[in-house]
């Protein structure tokens, strides 16, 4: 089944339902459910195929809107240049990476029958080069990708940006209970009644003798996981309430968390109970730290899966104990990440790049016998190790500077929210490995904490500057130098 026409006129009416949200809503909140609402209840899938451009879809589309909201309607000035050179050099690679990937990977690939006889050769088919066609789409996809990270890292990192993140996810997760109950019940089919089609295989939806919800998402793991921040956010907003408010957080956490037991996904439901307890009594310093320790694994499990280190038969064990299922889809996962590992191995600096060429193709048919999970085999494939780099270290770069801003600052200084936002964050880096889980709230957890640090810093320096010269005399005045110019 193909999206209905419900389905695109969602995608294209979304642009003015971001304006309304700007309208009536405090500019934080209509920023972040400009993006997390599209996220929710757009259709998967169903996007518009322009040329030269890359698709618009559910991610896109909000990301454009949001931006486009913010210079032309509300005039806001955007910087897309973060003051660490780390971080200059992160996006750089991010975006820019992909001309090498692009220009190295301009030959087709071909699938090809030989015949018994002479041999006499017949291509059944191919997938095409990348041309400089395809550059143009590539880099600005790149930068729709990042618009989260830079509009969160400006408008959302602030104490407010960062508790009206924390109230999205409570609210969004509340919300998203009653499709989800109601898929549990009934099984999925509320993408169907509304958007015309199922986006994935029916038979993975099904678990334990009842059904997992998968509502407007991409999978029923994905709906697991945004159930799992939803309790953290849930137990972030109850520590830092008043009394008289503490009760209906909790309450709320209890609620979503029992929905997130009927989601039946183990790996979320391990998350939530290993993290929540965390984000309730641990310290924030302690948060932080357990953060920047998921984050290292997390950058660190490909080079050590490529080195062939990993104890992969120990791991299937240790499943197997738990449930056969369970060992057996990560037995599935392991033996693909192996294939994909090697295709990728080829083309190891800049990666194999777009129309599936990074995957496990039958030479002659050319289907494809491969079935990336892990987002950092998809992008290790794609974009190679310049690209991998690039978008782990964006992720894992503001956990490492929170890290070290938080031994400097004391307990009252550290802003309440960022450590479980950070843990968040790490610990979405960790379901990276196991699954494509990155999504436009990601992007704003990381340059939310990312702008965070550049203020803090940017707070220490001009104290320091207040300190050493408190007349407000600048060095460049004490020197000859012209009015207005200063000597660093």
């Amino acid at each position: 089944m193909n999206p209905n026409g419900i389905a695109y006129l969602m995608l294209a009416i979304w642009p003015l339902v971001s304006v309304a949200l700007f309208r009536r809503l405090p500019f934080e909140r209509a920023l972040i459910w400009t993006l997390l609402g599209g996220y929710l209840v757009l259709p998967p899938i169903a996007e518009f195929n322009l040329p030269l451009v890359p698709d618009m879809d559910k991610v896109s589309i909000p990301s454009i809107s949001a931006l486009v909201i913010c210079v032309y309607l509300l005039g806001k000035h955007i910087s897309f240049w973060p003051r660490s050179w780390i971080a200059r050099g992160l996006v750089m690679g991010y975006v820019f990476g992909a001309i090498p990937t692009v220009l190295t990977n301009s030959d087709p690939i071909i699938f090809e029958v030989l015949a018994n006889t002479d041999p006499i050769e017949f291509t059944t088919g191919w997938l095409p080069g990348l041309s400089l066609r395809d550059l143009f789409s590539v880099l600005i996809n790149q930068i729709i990708i990042l618009l989260p990270f830079f509009l969160a890292r400006q408008f959302l990192a602030s104490e407010t940006g960062m508790r009206e993140l924390m109230l999205a996810l409570l609210v969004g997760g509340v919300a998203y209970t009653i499709p989800a109950l109601i898929e549990i019940r009934l099984s999925p089919q509320i993408n169907v009644w509304i958007y015309g089609f199922f986006q994935h295989s029916f038979e993975q939806m099904m678990r334990d003798g009842g059904f997992r919800p998968i509502i407007f998402l991409q999978h029923a793991l994905w709906v697991a996981f945004f159930f799992m921040t939803a309790v953290m956010a849930a137990a972030a907003l109850a520590r830092t309430s008043k009394l008289e408010d503490r009760t209906r957080y909790l309450l709320m956490m209890i609620y979503l968390a029992g929905v997130l037991f009927l989601c039946k996904s183990l790996a979320s439901l391990a998350y939530c109970i290993a993290l929540t307890p965390l984000v309730l009594f641990a310290s924030p310093r302690m948060q932080i730290r357990i953060a920047i320790v998921f984050a290292s694994i997390a950058i660190i499990y490909p080079v050590l899966r490529n080195a062939g280190v990993i104890p992969l038969d120990a791991i299937l064990q240790q499943a197997g104990q738990v449930s056969a299922d369970r060992a057996q889809s990560l037995g599935f996962r392991f033996e693909n990440e192996e294939q994909l590992l090697d295709r990728a191995q080829e083309r190891w600096l800049f990666g194999w790049g777009g129309w599936g060429r990074n995957l496990i193709h039958h030479m002659e048919t050319g289907q494809i016998l491969s079935i990336p999970d892990g987002r950092w085999i998809i992008v290790f494939g794609t974009f190679g190790w310049v690209g991998y780099v690039s978008e782990m270290g964006l992720l894992a770069l503001p956990l490492i500077l929170l890290g070290r801003e938080a031994r400097r600052l004391s307990k009252s200084e550290l802003a309440p929210y960022v450590a479980p936002m950070a843990l968040m964050l790490a610990i979405t880096m960790i379901d990276m490995l196991l699954n494509a889980i990155l999504t436009p709230f990601t992007w704003l957890l990381a340059g939310s904490i990312f702008g965070y640090i550049e203020t803090v810093r940017g707070t220490r320096s001009e104290r320091t500057q207040r300190r050493l010269f408190p007349s407000g005399q600048a060095i460049g005045r004490q020197t000859s130098e012209p009015r207005g110019r200063t000597i660093l």
